[in-house]
């Protein structure tokens, strides 16, 4: 079973480009898994279940989405391995832009959009930056030349990863990643020994553990303040 990890900003088009690039995979008579990973609700799963897909949702609710991923991709692997698909694809929440958990040895993809923004690759973290392949959707909508600094600037922060435009209504440019997504057989039957390639961010306070009122006395833990005298920045 190949393993692949997709992430991205929200309203990137994620779900959008999975499922045409599952009906490539399809066409090539691969069996394909989804589990889709959201905060409070999701409905993506009755999308997948339209195409044929086998799909699980999990819904991290209080938790962070990515940090609830990692507790429980071993048990998604091997529902895939019972499941006897070909690929097994997981779609991550995408919520702070920060952190994506990829897996060492796993394929990991990022999907970004055209309408976020010519700065937004800057402001994307290990999500966009440590991603094997970057996906950029919605280039029907901006110019050629809005596309070209958009994705030059993909590049500038990952310029490892491999680059393409995927329409995500049309599904131009799926069967290309779809080749990319299984282009050999791996054999993937558990992740347990594997590495994160970016650690998770460290977040353990008092609001973590449902504190509400506000000020210094009620704040403990890992708390970091901005440092106002020199510029705002982080004060350690």
């Amino acid at each position: 079973m190949n393993l692949v990890t997709i992430s991205g900003p929200p309203s990137s088009g994620k779900t959008a480009v999975i499922i045409k690039t599952i009906g490539a995979l399809q066409q090539r008579e691969l069996s394909v898994g989804v589990v889709k990973f959201d905060c409070l609700y999701t409905d993506d799963d009755l999308l997948y279940e339209k195409i044929g897909v086998p799909v699980k949702k999990g819904l991290s609710g209080a938790l962070c989405p990515d940090h609830f991923f990692v507790s429980n991709i071993e048990e998604i692997v091997q529902w895939g391995v019972k499941e006897g698909v070909d690929v097994l694809i997981t779609e991550s929440a995408g919520l702070c832009n920060r952190c994506s958990p990829y897996i060492k040895d796993i394929k990991a993809i990022c999907v970004i959009d055209n309408l976020s923004g010519i700065n937004t690759p800057k402001k994307i973290g290990p999500m966009l930056k440590s991603a094997d392949i970057v996906v950029i959707t919605k280039g029907d909508i901006v110019s050629q030349a809005e596309r070209e600094v958009f994705a030059s600037r993909v590049r500038s922060v990952n310029p490892k990863a491999i680059t393409m435009n995927i329409n995500g209504l049309t599904g131009q440019g799926a069967y290309e990643l779809s080749t990319l997504i299984y282009d050999e057989v791996e054999d993937i039957k558990t992740v347990v020994g594997k590495e994160l390639r970016f650690s998770m961010p460290s977040a353990l306070c008092s609001y973590c553990l449902g504190e509400k009122r506000l000020g210094n006395d009620y704040q403990m833990g890992n708390v970091r303040k901005m440092d106002l005298e020199n510029g705002g920045g982080q004060n350690d």
